[in-house]
């Protein structure tokens, strides 16, 4: 993967991405309490983007860094709260030099890529994000549903025994042992059963809806008209997408279509991963609360770097072993 030039820092210096080295933004169920206030107050950048938050939803970044754990596991209140500060760290790391060659998000963080490869605005995703948490609320709410993560089973079995269980599908395929499921609450209480005859561990999800399946086909029609009319700019960074795997491609219709379409379809995160290593990704930085992708990376991919970025500590441990590699 080639170099890139973007913009990084308060004054738009130019800067080269490290062609080794790719974002991972965080999704939904990462949030927790106080997340973002360390880094908002170590750095300019960040802070910059919780002021575009804001603007945008009032309350946002006092939401992040006060806001109780039932405030946050609202998904309207989750999305543009993880948003701000998945996007907060990686335009920290920006501000110090260091830039990917190559951005993915899980789920919702697929926003704050986006966002971050400059695709969307900062005032754009935040917009976005208040849209998809409203659609996917309504679509939770017509629609009940539950997610279930499967451990200690391959993809094909899990895929298997959701079928076995009634309305349920894969919907994430996190790691090779790792794949979430989403369905009505009475085939996930099925599955549980099935999982552990078939040897596996089935572990409830805390969301309220079954995310990235059917049951939010409203919500790819929701997004898809919001889209219409704000287009997607070409990234200047590759963007690697859930619904395909791949990078996005094509023009503003065709990214359109993949970013509304990836709220009701799998997540193919395995294969995102994969295929970053393989144009040549060694080091994975999470950027966000949490370090769930970190743990994926690691259980998925041998011989590469996972590092993960939420708080200023950790900010100035990947500055450094980044560019002093």
């Amino acid at each position: 993967m080639g170099e890139v030039a973007v913009a990084a820092g308060e004054k738009g210096a130019s800067a080269r991405a490290l062609p080794n080295v790719a974002f991972l933004f965080a999704g939904q169920g990462s949030q927790k309490p106080g997340m973002g206030r360390e880094l908002s107050e170590a750095s300019a950048a960040a802070r910059a983007v919780f002021s575009a938050a804001d603007s945008v939803r009032p309350g946002t970044s006092a939401q992040c860094f006060a806001g109780t754990k039932e405030e946050l596991s609202l998904t309207v209140n989750t999305q543009p709260c993880v948003l701000a500060v998945d996007l907060a760290a990686a335009e920290a790391l920006r501000e110090r030099g260091v830039v990917p060659a190559a951005v993915a998000g899980h789920s919702l963080g697929e926003l704050g890529a986006l966002a971050f490869a400059g695709a969307l605005t900062p005032g754009g995703a935040f917009q976005l994000a208040v849209e998809r948490a409203t659609l996917m609320t309504a679509c939770c709410e017509a629609h009940p549903g539950a997610m279930r993560a499967v451990l200690k089973l391959e993809p094909a079995k899990v895929e298997e025994l959701a079928a076995q269980a009634g309305e349920a599908w894969a919907v994430n395929y996190n790691s090779p042992l790792q794949t979430v499921v989403a369905g009505s609450p009475e085939a996930c209480a099925t599955l549980d059963g099935l999982v552990k005859a078939a040897g596996g561990r089935s572990v409830k999800v805390a969301v309220s809806g079954a995310f990235h399946s059917p049951y939010m086909a409203d919500a790819t029609e929701g997004l898809a008209a919001w889209l219409d009319g704000h287009p997607l700019a070409q990234p200047a960074i590759p963007c690697w997408s859930n619904l395909t795997g791949k990078p996005y491609e094509g023009d503003a219709a065709a990214m359109a279509q993949t970013l509304s379409r990836q709220v009701s379809n799998p997540v193919r995160w395995v294969d995102e991963l994969r295929g970053m290593q393989a144009a040549g990704i060694d080091t994975f930085v999470e950027v966000g609360p949490g370090h769930t992708l970190t743990g994926l990376v690691k259980r998925t991919l041998e011989g590469v770097t996972a590092l993960c970025v939420e708080t200023p500590d950790q900010l100035d441990a990947a500055v450094s072993q980044i560019l002093e590699a």
